[in-house]
């Protein structure tokens, strides 16, 4: 396995998602995982879940001190007390005493950013939370989260694939010691009818999908979390750790990039920062 190490966090680099998998999958799927050898498993109380997760932990087999868990607190639970209440909700959930990483999940303009960022230290501080971060944030909300925090921010969970260029969250990231945690890493599934990925794959034996999460694995301080309903795939994706990419190789891929490349964007998004 590979690890990012950022503001004091180790982090497994390849990690399984959960985001719209049902319960029954979550549990069976995340059992799965962790049997194939991941060790990062990423929620959320919004995918509705997290007991699931919990569940498929347990049956995973793994010591708890050997996994890295995050979940996600949901916009509506970002004022102070609400936030702390909902941890302790999410944590019974997933039948644990602690979560590695807790994240915000998107942004709330309607809540005050420093009262929100003041319950996550809070989190923090009573043990529930190794440590903390935040999601979906643009450069000026991360610098703006990173001021009000009293502890280290440790990574911005954001869409990150080849055809999304995020190169002013990855350099904002970088001047914070802050990772990028990449969702939507296989473009949901754009990157398997990519020529451009098919002929490097051919090169080095692989498909598509593995290129693009080795293409961001290789990058600094990056943590891709694909997601899967089946069990030969979540095989196939961990399968990125005996090969590497050349620098030519990884600049190809970097040129995929399109300004029309994001998928995940909500009424509720903030507005997006726009590579130069």
């Amino acid at each position: 396995m590979q690890y990012v190490n950022a503001n004091g966090a180790t982090i497994p680099a390849l990690g399984f998602g959960t985001f719209e998998l049902a319960p029954a999958d979550a549990e069976a799927m995340v059992a799965h995982a962790l049997g194939v050898g991941y060790r990062h498993i990423d929620t959320a109380q919004m995918y509705n879940n997290e007991e699931a997760v919990g569940r498929g932990l347990k049956a995973g087999g793994v010591e708890r001190g050997d996994l890295f868990l995050t979940t996600k607190v949901w916009t509506d639970r970002f004022n102070d007390g609400d936030l702390q209440a909902s941890v302790r909700e999410s944590l019974a959930r997933l039948d644990t005493d602690y979560v590695d990483l807790l994240l915000l999940h998107w942004p709330n303009p309607d809540v005050a950013l420093d009262e929100t960022i003041a319950a996550l230290n809070d989190v923090r501080a009573q043990g529930l939370a190794r440590h903390i971060g935040v999601s979906n944030f643009t450069t000026p909300l991360i610098d703006a989260a990173v001021t009000h925090s009293s502890a280290p921010l440790v990574t911005d969970q954001v869409e990150y694939h080849p055809f999304l260029d995020q190169r002013p969250v990855l350099d904002r990231l970088a001047h914070h010691g802050m990772a990028l945690t990449a969702y939507c890493p296989l473009a949901q599934g754009r990157v398997f009818r990519e020529p451009t990925l098919e002929r490097i794959g051919r090169a080095h034996g692989k498909n598509g999908g593995q290129v693009a999460l080795r293409w961001l694995l290789q990058h600094d301080d990056v943590v891709a979390i694909p997601r899967s309903t089946r069990p030969a795939h979540i095989e196939n994706n961990f399968e990125v750790f005996d090969f590497e990419l050349t620098e030519e190789q990884m600049r190809e891929i970097a040129g995929l990039h399109t300004a029309d490349g994001r998928i995940i964007d909500p009424s509720f998004a903030p507005d997006w920062d726009t590579a130069a």
